[in-house]
């Protein structure tokens, strides 16, 4: 049984009472040593009486401790000390095994570096950038916007450019979404979007979705918990690859239009997919973020994503940058603008959309010859339904495959595995479909590759 720390003993040490307080002093003793890892504290209540403060201050200190997975449990168990590793972790991201050179690492829906466009003359434009070097606090380039703005699906207040899609996800939830407010978003759903969630410890509403996006019933019941904002993929879903039809966006829109929440739309796929471009900004102009990156498209380390909102909302999120980096590289928003209008660049992105293709039609072909039916979708992954993800990921893994369970992308219970398709090669699609096929249902046999 671990060891109780007496009550009396703790209060003595903590001076500081606020909630903030008792945080960071509990951390002090724990990086200490202290309070040892397995260290179970003592009652809420029975702390709160020594420390002479109410027992909400106390729960909402610990509840900033587990933020940061250093202390778990909670109700009636009481808490104890799990760790003393004080910096916040993206734990569904950071769970990805690192893989040898063996494994066919179908894990990360990530471009083939062969389908993206070289840099050099793009990168070359950028180092002459408007205003190169200054400390002006720019939103977005001239040229980028001109660049962006005619392919845009609503003409919007504001731009602005950001380090990436989930860079501009995550500055934008920190700046605009009170702690503690619920927020709604798609299930299943990126499994970075829900580390972001976890990291600012809001409750996440979970609404379902089918074929065609987001399910009417399952939104209406989460639009009766209140959310602040609602995060969903109005273009492609990046795990399962479904699109969303204009006819459910709009009804989406009409539930939506009782509301006054965020709206934050992510088009993390971008020009990947012949899809095309769908927005609910031209409905509410004044409250719908839009944001499409283009890592996927044009390199993931251009780390480059653009956002539109009211001018209001763009400055809001500005604001917030401010703290931080405080603009997005110029050179690197001038390449980006040069890649967009760039002939050659702009074949490549379509022959790219073509393999991407015909690489998810492939799995699917093979997988209905083995009486697995699955969509195959308009982005860079598969989602596979199986009878169990661990049995599912041990086979694989046995067979030299790597895959993410489907549970990395949802906080409901789940039974499938998500499947990057982006490079897998004509040459392994056979041997991934058997054994795709075994990982699905025990009793077949995985055949040769």
């Amino acid at each position: 049984m671990p060891k109780t720390i007496d009550a009396g003993w703790f209060a003595e040490r903590l001076g500081d009472r606020t909630m903030r307080g008792i945080a960071r002093e509990t951390g002090a003793l724990i990086r200490s040593g202290a309070l040892p890892v397995g260290s179970k504290l003592p009652p809420v209540r029975e702390l709160a009486f020594m420390l002479g403060v109410s027992p909400a201050t106390v729960s909402q200190a610990w509840s900033e401790l587990r933020r940061y997975k250093i202390i778990g449990g909670r109700g009636r168990n009481g808490a104890w000390v799990m760790g003393d590793r004080f910096a916040a972790r993206p734990e569904r991201h950071l769970s990805v095994g690192n893989y040898g050179p063996s494994v066919l690492n179908l894990a990360i829906a990530e471009p083939d570096v062969a389908l993206l466009p070289p840099l050099g003359a793009a990168l070359a434009h950028g180092a002459r950038a408007e205003n190169l070097n200054s400390y002006e606090r720019v939103r977005i380039l001239p040229e980028l916007e001109a660049a962006v703005r005619p392919s845009w699906p609503y003409d919007p207040g504001a731009f602005l450019a950001t380090n990436g899609g989930y860079n501009a996800i995550y500055t934008l939830l920190h700046a605009l979404v009170p702690p503690g407010a619920p927020v709604a978003i798609e299930d299943p759903t990126a499994l970075r979007l829900l580390d972001i969630l976890e990291d600012l410890d809001v409750p996440i509403l979970p609404v379902e979705c089918d074929s065609e996006g987001l399910l009417p019933h399952s939104l209406a019941e989460v639009l009766r918990q209140r959310p602040v904002a609602f995060l969903f993929q109005p273009r492609v879903h990046s795990v399962t690859g479904a699109r969303m039809s204009a006819a459910r966006l709009e009804v989406v829109g009409d539930m939506l239009a009782g509301t006054d929440m965020l709206i934050i739309e992510d088009d993390g796929v971008g020009d990947i997919s012949d899809a095309p471009r769908i927005s609910l900004g031209r409905r509410f102009p004044d409250r719908v973020i839009h944001i499409v990156s283009y890592s996927k498209t044009h390199g993931p380390d251009l780390r480059l994503a653009v956002l539109s909102s009211s001018a209001t909302i763009v400055e809001q999120i500005q604001s917030y940058r401010s703290f931080s980096a405080g603009w997005t590289s110029r050179i690197l928003q001038a390449a980006t603008a040069w890649l967009l209008q760039d002939t050659a660049t702009m074949d490549l992105v379509e022959r790219a959309r073509d393999i991407y293709r015909q690489r998810r039609e492939q799995l699917a072909t093979e997988m209905a010859i083995r009486n697995v039916g699955i969509a195959a979708g308009h982005g860079l992954s598969v989602l596979i339904p199986v009878a169990s993800e661990p049995y599912a990921l041990v086979t694989l893994a046995a067979h030299g495959i790597a895959v993410h369970a489907g549970a990395k992308f949802s906080t409901q219970p789940t039974s499938s595995i998500r499947v990057a398709t982006s490079i897998l090669r004509q040459k392994h699609v056979k041997y991934v479909a058997d054994c795709i096929a075994l990982a699905a249902d025990p009793s077949r046999k995985v055949s040769e590759a």
